[in-house]
This record gives structure tokens, C-alpha cells and sequence, in this order.
């Protein structure tokens, strides 16, 4: 049998261009020349070059963060093209970059969220009113963007406005969150009906930082990445069987990357990642890493939970 053609989509057109061709040549440069002829494609110069080679390709791996990638719109191309992909499908996609819909469903299958509010372009606000109902701090989101652009954490009228307005560059609605102080935890699943879950992660940002933002996500040395999370097993195994839920309840397939907070007894679910980085600095090969699983045969296993052969774990 001969080497399956896998191609990668990196780059594309949406913010997080950047970090999608790094994440791209990560994977390009691990995955195994002896088992795969790999080629790597920039869709924003390529799709044509997709569909002329459509019927030679047995898998896409898409590593398209964001907008026009993370969003269900390449996964609907490359269904009309009859490529197969790794990962989550048009529906699943498009409900899981939306943070409001994702709120949604979390809350439909038993799972805690932060208060939230959804303001739309033109909308008056209150700030200083709706700052008192909610604790006096906000985290401000663009509803369907990742890597935190756009997002703001605010304790002031002022800066409340200020963050609607930064947000509003991205989208035409943006989510108003009461902000949870805790602990940040994410949780890295593969699978598709049969789920396992990687080692847990702390996310702890230097104190140059007010969050886990862009730079703090994508800088070295920025952010603390505790890899096993130093937790109680049963707080663990909560967030895990959360992660898995979450997952499940979006109809992600093969893998997915969920971020929850942990204050006190309570687990608030923030959203799951569909396209998780996988950049060096990125979460889920150093999850990956911890658990003692090489770059490599991580890919491994996603693609052949991602073939059409591929049974349905």
C-alpha cells in the first residue's frame, strides 16, 4: 500500500494567520515522511491548486485558526471537494467558534457559565449600572474570534467602553462575561465516540500580564504552562469528565481543546477549541509531550480518527 497524500492548510485570511503557518509547519515537519506524502497549502493562494488535485488527496489536516478556517467554512469546501479532514464538521465548527451558541449548549447539557450579556453594534450600555449588576469587572469578547483578540478585561466605565469598541472591530456582536477570579485549567480530548483526555494544564500568565491574552499565549517565556495541572483528582477528574461533555455536546470529532476556570468547588466552562495550536509554544503537544506521546504519533492517532476508515473512537 502506498504513503497516504496528506495535505496541510495553514495560513488563510483571518487575524491569527500568523500563528495557523506556524502551526502549520509544526505539523508539517513532524508528521512521518515514511508514512504520509505531506504537502502544506496556504488556502489564501491555493485553493485552486486544492480543487485541481482533489481526487489525489486522502486527508487535509486543517490548521486554519479563526475566521474562513475555524469557523466551518473550509470544512464545507473540502466536503463539496470530497476530501476528508481532521477534525470537527461544518455544524460543529461554526457552533464552536461562536462563544454565544457555545454558551448555549454548555448550559443545555448541565454545564456552569459565567453571567453573560450579548451587546450589538449600536446598542447603548449603561456601563457604569452594568458593571455593579456583574461584580464590577467584565471580560469583553468578540463573539466568534480565538486566540483572545478583541477581548478586554474592564472594571471601569471607561474602559468597559472602550473594550466594546475594541471588540467591535472583529464582530457585530460582542459578549459581556462576568469575570470569574480562579484558577485557569484546559483540557486536551482526542477521539470521537470514545474519548481520552491528555494531561490537565494550568495556565498561569507572568505578571505582565492581566490574562492569558495574544501575546501572552504566543510569547516564550509569557506565560507559566504548568503540565500536569497540580490539582485534587477529584476537582481533575470533574474537569475532565467537563472537557469530555463539552466535546460531545458540540459533536467535535477527533480532537478539541476545552478551557475552564476552577473557583473553589465551582467549574465555569470559557470555550472549546476545535483547531487547538500547534505551535511549539501551544498547548496541546505539551499536553501531548506529558503524557509521554511524541509529536509524531499524536498526528498519528488524529488522522486515523480522522479517515473514512477510521472506526468510530
Amino acid at each position: 500500500m502506498g504513503k497516504k497524500k496528506i495535505v496541510v492548510l495553514a495560513g488563510g485570511w483571518s487575524g491569527e494567520r500568523e500563528v495557523s503557518l506556524g502551526s502549520g509547519k509544526t505539523v508539517y515537519d513532524a508528521l512521518d515522511k515514511e508514512r504520509y506524502d505531506v504537502e502544506l497549502y496556504d488556502p489564501k493562494d491555493h485553493l485552486g491548486t486544492l480543487l485541481e488535485h482533489k481526487d489525489n488527496i486522502d486527508l487535509a489536516f486543517i490548521l486554519l485558526h479563526g475566521k474562513m478556517g475555524e469557523d466551518g467554512r473550509i470544512q464545507g469546501f473540502l466536503d463539496l471537494l470530497g476530501i476528508p479532514y481532521v477534525g470537527s464538521g461544518v455544524l460543529s465548527s461554526s457552533m464552536a467558534l461562536n462563544k454565544k451558541i457555545t454558551k448555549y449548549l454548555y448550559q443545555g447539557v448541565g454545564l456552569k457559565v459565567p453571567r453573560f450579556h450579548i451587546r450589538r453594534r449600536g446598542e447603548k450600555i449603561q456601563g457604569r449600572a452594568f458593571l455593579e449588576s456583574f461584580g464590577g469587572k467584565v471580560v469583553v469578547k468578540p463573539i466568534a474570534e480565538g486566540s483572545s483578540l478583541g477581548i478586554s478585561i474592564c472594571d471601569s466605565e471607561e474602559s468597559l467602553l472602550a473594550g466594546i469598541k475594541e471588540a467591535l472591530l472583529y464582530d457585530d456582536e460582542v459578549m459581556l462575561e462576568e469575570y470569574i477570579g480562579g484558577r485557569e485549567i484546559t483540557c486536551c480530548v482526542t477521539g470521537n465516540r470514545d474519548l481520552e483526555t491528555l494531561p490537565l494544564i494550568e495556565i498561569v500568565p507572568t505578571a505582565a500580564y492581566d490574562f492569558f491574552d495574544y501575546e501572552a499565549k504566543y510569547t516564550s517565556g509569557a506565560t507559566n504552562e504548568i503540565c500536569p495541572a497540580d490539582l485534587d483528582e477529584t476537582i481533575a477528574e470533574r474537569l475532565r469528565d467537563c472537557a469530555k461533555v463539552a466535546h460531545h455536546a458540540l459533536q467535535c470529532k477527533a480532537w478539541s481543546r476545552t478551557d475552564m476556570i476552577v473557583s473553589g468547588e465551582d467549574i465555569y466552562m470559557l470555550e472549546t477549541n476545535t483547531i487547538p495550536g500547534m505551535t511549539e509554544n501551544s498547548l496541546f503537544p505539551r499536553a501531548a509531550s506529558a503524557a509521554g506521546l511524541a509529536m509524531s504519533a499524536l498526528l498519528d492517532r488524529l488522522i486515523e480518527l480522522s479517515l473514512p476508515s477510521a472506526n468510530p473512537g
